[in-house]
């Protein structure tokens, strides 16, 4: 039984309150490896999950219904029902909702009508029409969440605490070494500066070397600094991982610089991204942004 309840699709529908944050559901959902439909007519539920159905590349998949389905919303309770009983889904539904002052105040930063804002009526109309038209799908929801005082980062952490597992690609990791003399990536997260270490640039043999070259990678790990500073630096990593994870991030960048992205990054890249896979689950890719560079310079002259 638990082997066939693993073989199972996830689906996960999103539905509740306008401006409650279903948007921000939806990419947090999507960073998990979610396939993401947005504003899907309950009607079509069926025909969708006969798709699903017959793709060997689809396991988990997110859905956002709401009252922009317009008069086909009224078949939402009913689809969800017949979904709920098919024995390869293992269905949630979600239901984010808010208070009718926290609504109204969004609806009043971003100058759009509600979906049911009737001309000539006020928001706040719009709003508690809303709620009892959503009253059926509301209490069939398995979480409903209130986003009242919620800011969308702890919107997308609680959504990552309760669906993230193991097998999840959620949260990927990137460790890329750069020369400082070529500038900062502009996409990291973390920049850790190793020119402090003993530069295998000033060594004749080691020179037209890389840091993925054996004799230069151990020439910089034998240094007695070496050691000291990779002792701190992976505490700093082993405890940081965690909770970049926990607040919803999706990736992360960690960006290891020496002067030209040669030597010292390029090992101290490999080391990093060595032992966070050893050490965590996350997918982890190391990649060398100017390890080339040197190369590339001799071509042109």
């Amino acid at each position: 039984m638990a082997e066939e309840m693993d073989n199972r699709t996830k689906l996960v529908v999103i539905t509740g309150m306008s401006g409650a944050g279903k948007t921000v559901a939806l990419q947090c959902f999507e960073d998990m490896g979610y396939f993401c439909v947005d504003n899907m007519p309950p009607s079509l539920l069926p025909k969708f999950w006969e798709l699903v159905k017959h793709s060997e590349s689809i396991s988990r998949v997110c859905l956002v219904i709401d009252l922009r389905s317009g008069q086909f919303f009224k078949a939402l309770t009913g689809a969800v029902m017949q979904m709920d009983n098919e024995a390869l889904i293992d269905m949630q539904i979600v239901f984010l909702e808010a208070s009718d002052s926290a609504l109204v105040s969004r609806y009043k930063e971003t100058r759009r009508n509600h979906p049911l804002q009737r001309e000539g009526g006020s928001t706040l109309e719009g709003i508690q029409r809303e709620r009892e038209e959503l009253a059926p799908i509301r209490q069939a929801s398995n979480l409903v969440l209130d986003t009242t005082n919620v800011s969308p980062r702890e919107l997308r952490a609680t959504l990552t605490r309760e669906f993230h597992s193991n097998d999840d690609n959620g949260f990927s990791i990137e460790v890329m070494s750069f020369g400082f003399k070529y500038g900062l990536p502009i996409d990291a997260d973390i920049v850790m500066d190793v020119r402090f270490l003993p530069n295998p640039h000033y060594v004749d043999s080691l020179r037209p070397l890389t840091g993925k070259d054996k004799p230069v990678y151990d020439y910089v790990m034998q240094q007695e600094a070496t050691e000291a500073f990779f002792e701190k630096w992976r505490d700093m990593i082993g405890m940081t991982l965690p909770l970049y994870q926990a607040e919803g991030k999706s990736n992360l960048t960690i960006a290891i610089g020496c002067t030209g992205g040669q030597h010292r990054s390029v090992a101290l890249s490999e080391r990093t991204g060595q032992w966070i896979r050893d050490t965590f689950a996350y997918p982890v890719h190391i990649s060398h942004r100017d390890i080339n560079k040197k190369k590339e310079t001799v071509n042109r002259s």
